[in-house]
Formats: structure tokens, sequence, C-alpha cells
């Protein structure tokens, strides 16, 4: 090992003891006494709750667990967006669950709450899996209703989706197990099961100090929504459990006998190992997003027997295309090669640029894995496509948006891996979330943006340098520098992986050590869900 190895082995791992801290704050939910006052209730905690019902010693993976991160700091922030959201098995059933954080604002929803609790129905619906509300919320959050209720995406594309999930066959299933009111109400009432905690939960569209001022009735809101009530008096709710652990378990006997349902039929054999240690990956991913390094390295240290099958190995260079297996999975991957190449007239290729030749190499590799239904894996570390007179003389555009219009229309499931940059067009074509990958994650090393902050603060400072001096004004030195180091940070801000899974652009950041178990249980849920349709391009620019 050299000294740069040692030193990018320090500098990522410093990055993944930094994730940890964050996500061991985000885990507190809305702070120690809030948890406190939980268990005072006799409740659990929505992560006690997914974890008492997932079961022991089996594989899961949190989706949105930085959602809202550093946002809505003028309400004393929401951390995980007040939902726990998990994919992961309830008697060997592979589920995703909904849990509300009642100690973030009750659990009531901001608007990065009803964006993740619709990325959860979301999976749901795409990979047919059963899915599992833990409902325990105030309701939407009154200061900020205005984004969080009329639009489309908005809170009541919730009940919308209730109801799609139930025509399309997918079991839901509802443990009220606190507050249920308002709008709210008609979630666990549109699931196919609702089960109601004794004493500690209620459903109404309004409660009683609402009634009161309504129409005068005089009323507690255990009488007027309480488990007794709706299980005898008014049959809203199916089941009455005497606390948390008995609704979970009456949830995981339900589950227990969910019959079996058609599979997709993904190839998949016994899982190896990759031959080459996967903790080298720390000591090969460079500190910088500037520098080059070997993508194969890193494919190496992610597949099974770190075997992969090059698919045109030696045209499209900028490119890597190939098929390989992930915990016994096939998988076609398409992935950006950051080394520095020379293609066959000797001039030199800019590691992580998409050329004309990568792009039609990519299309045709995209297609035949549609063809073959292989599910498609995509690891980004991408700068863009290539620009200047040669390549727009060359048709750079046409052959990027034939990669593009590949990617859209693939019919087998995109797992997405951010490892490095995701910049420009080049996070379109290598299946940026826009482009509905089942799962995307990111690395802590990975950016997000139009493209990097150095880039961005020239152009920008170029623009406002020109406008200065077309008003007749000067710019001195230290003026520019001022003004450029002003527009980097701000843009380095914002290309930040926790600013990005802040908003859900990415499910989630990982620990690179954990890539292979993603990319699986991506796969496995997509397995759920049969192909409905062919694969059709549309119409080409040849």
């Amino acid at each position: 090992m050299d000294i740069q190895f040692n030193s990018n082995e320090d500098h990522n791992k410093l990055e993944i003891s930094l994730l940890k801290k964050r996500l061991l704050h985000v885990y507190k939910g809305g702070g120690t006494k809030r948890l406190e006052k939980e268990h005072n209730k006799g409740k659990l905690t929505a992560r006690e709750r997914v974890n008492f019902l997932l079961d022991k010693n089996s594989q899961n993976i949190e989706i949105g667990a930085f959602a809202g991160y550093e946002m809505y700091k003028e309400y004393g922030g929401c951390p995980a967006g007040g939902v726990v959201v998990s994919v992961g098995y309830i008697a060997g059933k592979q589920c995703v669950v909904v849990a509300n954080d009642a100690t973030v604002k009750a659990g009531a929803w901001f608007p990065i709450t009803g964006k993740k609790n619709l990325r959860a129905q979301e999976i749901a619906i795409e990979n047919r899996l059963p899915i599992i509300y833990l409902v325990d919320s105030a309701g939407v959050f009154l200061p900020m209703q205005n984004e969080i209720f009329p639009d489309k995406e908005h809170f009541g594309r919730i009940f919308r989706n209730n109801a799609l999930m139930s025509s399309l066959g997918i079991t839901q299933i509802a443990a009220v197990m606190g507050s249920c009111v308002a709008g709210g109400a008609y979630l666990p009432i549109m699931s196919d099961e609702a089960i109601m905690v004794d004493k500690t939960a209620s459903i109404f569209l309004a409660g009683s100090y609402l009634v009161k001022a309504a129409i005068g009735e005089k009323i507690d809101n255990e009488t007027l929504g309480g488990a007794t009530t709706h299980n005898e008096i008014s049959g809203v709710a199916d089941y009455k459990a005497s606390d948390d652990n008995d609704a979970l378990q009456k949830i995981k006997r339900i589950v227990g006998k969910i019959g079996s349902f058609e599979k997709a039929g993904y190839n998949r054999i016994k899982a190896e190992k990759p031959k080459k240690n996967t903790e080298e990956i720390f000591g090969i991913l460079p500190k910088t997003r500037t520098e080059s390094y070997d993508m194969k390295e890193i494919i190496d240290r992610l597949v099974d027997d770190s075997e992969f099958d090059e698919y045109k190995a030696d045209y499209g260079k900028t490119l890597l295309c190939g098929y390989a297996r992930i915990d016994g999975w096939a998988v076609g991957i398409v992935a950006n090669q950051r080394k520095v190449v020379k293609n066959s007239n000797k001039e030199m290729q800019f590691g992580g640029v998409i050329y004309s030749d990568s792009a039609d190499k990519a299309t045709r590799f995209i297609a035949n894995c549609n063809q073959k239904r292989i599910p498609l894996v995509f690891l980004q570390d991408v700068t863009g496509f290539m620009v200047g007179s040669k390549a727009e003389h060359g048709g750079i555009i046409k052959d990027g948006a034939k990669m593009v219009n590949a990617v859209a229309n693939s019919i087998v499931p995109k797992i997405t891996i951010i490892i490095g940059n995701s910049y420009g067009a080049g996070n379109y074509a290598m299946c940026g979330k826009a482009y509905d990958p089942r799962l995307i994650v990111a690395w802590p090393s990975s950016r997000l943006a139009v493209m990097s902050g150095s880039s961005a603060a020239k152009v920008l400072l170029q623009i406002e340098t020109a406008s200065l001096k077309k008003k007749g004004e000067k710019i001195t030195e230290t003026q520019e520098k001022d003004l450029f180091d002003k527009i980097k940070n701000k843009y380095d801000n914002e290309t930040s992986p926790y600013y990005a899974a802040a908003r859900l652009w990415t499910d989630a950041i990982i620990n690179p050590m954990d890539t292979r178990k993603w990319i699986s249980m991506g796969i496995e849920a997509a397995n759920h869900a049969p192909i409905q349709k062919a694969f059709n391009m549309g119409v080409l620019q040849v």
C-alpha cells in the first residue's frame, strides 16, 4: 500500500465516522426527553416499534433517514422527516414499514413528511410489497399547511395511493398506536385491515375540542373515537390490541399468513463474496472529486468472486459496461470510468466524461439487459457529457439522447449508487432520481448538482464581472476572490450528499460496505413485481 492509498483510507473512514455520528443524532428523533415521555405513556417509540416488528437477525434498509436534515430550523427541525421508513422482513416476507415518530411535533406532517410517505408507497407499488403503517400522528403541521395540503404530490396523494394499492392487490395493514386525526383518519381505514391499541389510540375527523366548537357537543376523545368505540360501535377498526407489543404481534401473524405471488424471475444463484477485499475501497477512492481512479477496482470489490465480464472493453472507454453478480443476483453494470484513458488516436479522454462512443455503447448494453431481463446497476461518478466543437459536430447531443432514452424506457429494475460526482445531464443518463431507479443511494463522497461549485463560481463570476463592466464599474482582485469564494461555498454546501438526502433526492447516504446489501435487497424487492410490458425505445435519431 502506498502513501496515497493510506491518505485516502484515512479521509474516507473519517467520512464514515461522521455519517455514523449524524445518524445517531437522527435516531434520537425529538430528543431524549420526548422519547422518555412516550415510554411513560406505555408506548414504544417509532424506531422501537419498527425493530420489534422486523424479524430478528434479518437485514433491513432504512429509507430517508436524513429526510429534513437541517431543514425547518425555525420550527425546531424535523429529524428523519418525522417518520421512520424501512424495508425489511416480517415473518420472512419482505415488507415496507412506515412509522410516525410522535416525538417530532407529535408526529405532525411537514412537507418532507408527505414526500417521504409517498416515497414509501412508491416503493411498495413498484415492487408489489406489503406495506405496514404504524400510525401515531397529530396530522398536518398547520404553520406549513399550504405546502403539504392541496397539491398533487401532497398529503391527499397518500389516500389516492391507498386506493390504488388496494386495487392492485398489495397488502396494506395499519396499526393505530396513538393519534390519528382529521384527513389522516382515512389512511388506516383505507388499508385492508386496521388495528387499534386500547386507551392510547384514537381515530376521528375532529377531536373533542373542535366538536364542541363546531356543534356544541361535549364528549371526551376516548368515547368519541377510541379503540372500544371503533371496535364495538362504529366497526371502523378490525382488531383491538392491549398494548403496542400486542398490536405488533397481531401484524406479524397476519403477514405470516400472506400467500406467495408470481415472481419476475430475475436470475440468482448462490452468492459469493468478492475475491478482493471490499475494505480497500476506502483507499482506492480519492479524497477529492477531481482526482482520477480506476472504477474497475471499485467494481472488483463489489461483485461476487470479483468477476466482471466487460462489454466492448476497448470501445467508449469512459463508460464501463458489463455483466456480474451481486449477492448471487445477475446484474448489468453501467459505471463511469474515472481513470484517464487514451482512445485509438492517442487523444486523452477525461475521466468521468461521457463521449459519443461511450453513450452509444451504453445504449446498446442497456437494451441487451432489457432483452435478457437482467437488472441494471448504475455506478455514478460523472461530470457530464463532452463539450466543444468536436463533440458537437460528432453528434454528442444525439448520442446522449439515445442513452437517456434507453434509461428512461428500461423495463428492468434499475438501482443507482452515486459514488462521486453526479453533474448535469450525466445525472440523467446514469439514472438519476428523475429516471425512476427502484433505489438510489449515495456514498459520503458523492456530490449532486448541475456542475461543481468551482465551475459554477467561475461561470457566475464571469457573468457578474461582465455586468459590472457594462455599468462602468471595476472589480478588484480582492473583490473578485471574495465573490468567487462566496459563490463556491454556497454551491459546495448545496452539492453535499446530506443536502440531497435531506430533500429525498436520494434514498440514503450509505457506508460503501453496505452497497451489496442495498443492491441485493432492491433486486429482491423488484422480483415481487413481474414485468408487464415489452422494452421499446420509441423514436431515435440514429
